[in-house]
């Protein structure tokens, strides 16, 4: 017989089937045990009792098993349905009692206890729902670009020399040379857009910087698009845009289940989203506040937080736009904007007060990456490579990147960012 999953009972009521999947929960009653076995897409309740019911008594939480049974209507069962008369075969039997309690409603135990023994942790309904719209919000992502005419790249994570100035880069020892993890596939998508012109990636990066907070990652995911002859930044930020609204398509195509599991209202996305000049935006905040931050180069996360509570007031947004973020800010490849000099031709998209995506347009004259490393005091060795692009030609160009980790909390409430993060690596965390 051939196993069907939990999702799918409701079109064979009366018939026999199997399922398989683990014990998830079992409630035992004076003549009936009612009894949970969760697969990929959800969770089967069984009806059992007599010997099946004690059959099922002896096992532990998490053991593998295959029942067939006979669907049945129930208004009362998780799906609607429910199996009666099993006949229960073991697969695979657990060593001891899980250490996680995956039957809970939500997980009770602390984050670092539960990202000690991930392996069990992530079995959690609430958990794997998580992660099928992190899946489902990728899947959206490559969706929207796919449709506007980019072309996936896949870049290396090895690399020579840092993408950004700085020294927050873990090193390697690559052959005896000294290497380093891509903080982000800059150089390389920028480089493709005078092969495809339009490229997007998305994979991993990496960020040696000391930060303990619930919103960053020693590695995470990003998702990175770029795009040539543009404009100006605002091509790359109504891409952007779409971006965001493909992925959240995504979760609404792909993940319904699990966005019903946690409670979720998707938000909309403006067909076109507001947008505000930074030293705008540090007036408003300074005349709101009190606090002096006319002059800063960045917005802390509180004024970040500031911003989308006026947006969503003003414009009933949970997106805003923010633009014109000081050069000194800005890496050197940065183009600025038009008669404003001192600030630059980019962005951040502020989801829900939380800064998601940073973007703008890229210097794309050979001289001008001359001069603009000058400037900073830098020079171009470790940097021939990427130089020769635009000293073959390019075009005006411009992307952005997406952190899909700090996407997913924001999008589920989650209160740390590591509750998104599939093995987090942080300034304490190595395994599992």
């Amino acid at each position: 017989m051939e196993r069907i999953l939990s999702s799918e009972l409701s079109a064979h009521i009366g018939e026999h089937v199997l399922i398989a999947g683990w014990l998830h929960h079992q409630r035992p009653l004076s003549k009936l045990t009612f009894v949970l076995v969760r697969d990929r897409a959800g969770i089967t309740q069984i009806v059992a009792s007599g010997e099946a019911a004690a059959q099922f008594a002896a096992l532990l939480p998490e053991t593998v098993v295959s029942v067939e049974g006979r669907v049945v209507a129930s208004a009362q069962a998780p799906a609607g349905v429910e199996l009666v008369e099993p006949t229960l075969t073991v697969i695979s039997v657990p060593v001891g009692a899980p250490t996680i309690a995956l039957a809970a409603p939500v997980l009770q135990e602390s984050l670092p206890t539960i990202l000690d023994h991930a392996a069990t942790g992530l079995r959690h309904p609430r958990a794997q729902a998580t992660f099928a719209i992190s899946a489902a919000s990728v899947a959206g992502f490559r969706a929207a670009l796919d449709a506007a005419g980019f072309t996936e790249i896949m870049s290396p994570k090895l690399v020579g020399g840092a993408t950004e100035s700085g020294a927050s880069v873990f090193k390697v020892d690559y052959f005896g040379a000294e290497a380093y993890l891509a903080q982000s596939p800059q150089f390389y998508k920028q480089t493709m857009v005078g092969v495809f012109e339009r490229v997007y990636e998305t994979a991993p990066v990496f960020r040696a910087e000391p930060h303990d907070t619930v919103r960053h990652l020693a590695e995470y995911v990003s998702l990175d698009a770029e795009m040539g002859f543009i404009t100006d930044y605002h091509e790359v930020m109504a891409m952007a845009r779409e971006a965001v609204a493909g992925m959240l398509a995504g979760v609404g195509a792909r993940a319904p289940e699990a966005v019903k599991l946690l409670g979720l209202t998707l938000p909309t996305v403006p067909a076109v989203i507001p947008e505000i000049d930074f030293v705008v935006a540090q007036g408003m905040i300074e005349a709101a506040t009190g606090e002096k931050v006319v002059g800063e180069p960045d917005l802390a996360p509180a004024h970040e937080r500031w911003l989308g509570e006026w947006a969503q007031a003003n414009y009933g947004s949970d997106f805003l736009f923010v633009t014109g973020y000081p050069m000194s800010k800005r890496p050197f490849y940065t183009a600025p904007q038009a008669g404003r000099s001192a600030y630059s031709a980019s962005f951040d998209l502020l989801f829900r007060g939380l800064e998601l995506i940073t973007g703008g347009q890229r210097l794309h004259r050979y001289e001008d990456y001359l001069a603009a490393l000058s400037a900073r005091g830098m020079t171009s060795v470790g940097l021939e490579g990427y130089l020769e692009a635009f000293a073959a030609g390019m075009p005006p160009h411009g992307g952005f990147a997406i952190g899909l980790e700090r996407w997913t909390a924001r999008l589920t409430g989650a209160a740390n960012i590591r509750e998104t993060t599939l093995f987090p690596r942080d300034r304490h965390r190595l395994t599992p």
